[in-house]
């Protein structure tokens, strides 16, 4: 018995959803390599094998296409980790990250994409508010917003060291002694001291 032939409207669903998935991994790949001013529509649709209308037609502008691409990946991370697991999340996911397949490259993203041009900056300054405001939560301090402020710095940091300038001994480091060394110091971050914020 023949398997029963699948409908053309199905057939052409799963082509568009495949479509689709292409093109945002072709854009988180080139967003992250690029930044945002730097990957063209022509080239994100050139690498996913796809026509650019499509990408319109899919996200509506690039960027549209970059909200879905931080979604997918920060705000994504965000919202699925704990709040006392999100630093360390984060500072995992940017150290071991491959070049190849679906892993999360948000940190890559926001890193080469923040301050480079105004259409990008309102998605950007959203992710980076929602990390911070996690975070702050962390410490019962008054200051809570500023030690947020200051573990997202670090972050950035080592993520512009590691993954951008490529600068040694970082770049090539183990994350997990990274993780060590950065976590030690950050615990103490978080610790609120009897009049730790006060006038």
């Amino acid at each position: 018995m023949e398997p029963a032939a699948v409908p053309p409207s199905e057939e052409r669903r799963r082509d568009a959803a495949a479509t689709r998935r292409r093109l945002l991994e072709a854009a988180r790949d080139l967003f992250a390599e690029r930044g945002y001013e730097g990957a063209t529509v022509r080239d994100i649709a050139a690498r996913a094998g796809a026509n650019q209308a499509l990408l319109f037609r899919y996200f509506g502008s690039k960027r549209g296409l970059l909200t879905e691409v931080v979604a997918l990946g920060g705000l994504e991370q965000l919202r699925a980790t704990p709040p006392e697991e999100l630093f360390e999340t984060a500072l995992r996911s940017m150290l071991t990250r491959s070049a190849e397949g679906a892993e999360d490259r948000s940190l890559e993203v926001y890193l080469r994409s923040v301050g480079r041009g105004d259409e990008a900056a309102g998605t950007l300054r959203e992710l980076g508010e929602e990390y911070r405001s996690v975070l702050a939560g962390l410490s019962g301090a008054p200051d809570g917003a500023l030690r947020a402020d200051l573990a997202m710095a670090w972050l950035l940091g080592i993520g512009l060291m590691r993954t951008v300038v490529a600068w040694e001994p970082l770049a090539g480091a183990d994350p997990d002694d990274v993780c060590r060394l950065v976590l030690g110091t950050l615990s103490h971050l978080w610790a609120a001291e009897p009049g730790d914020g006060d006038e």
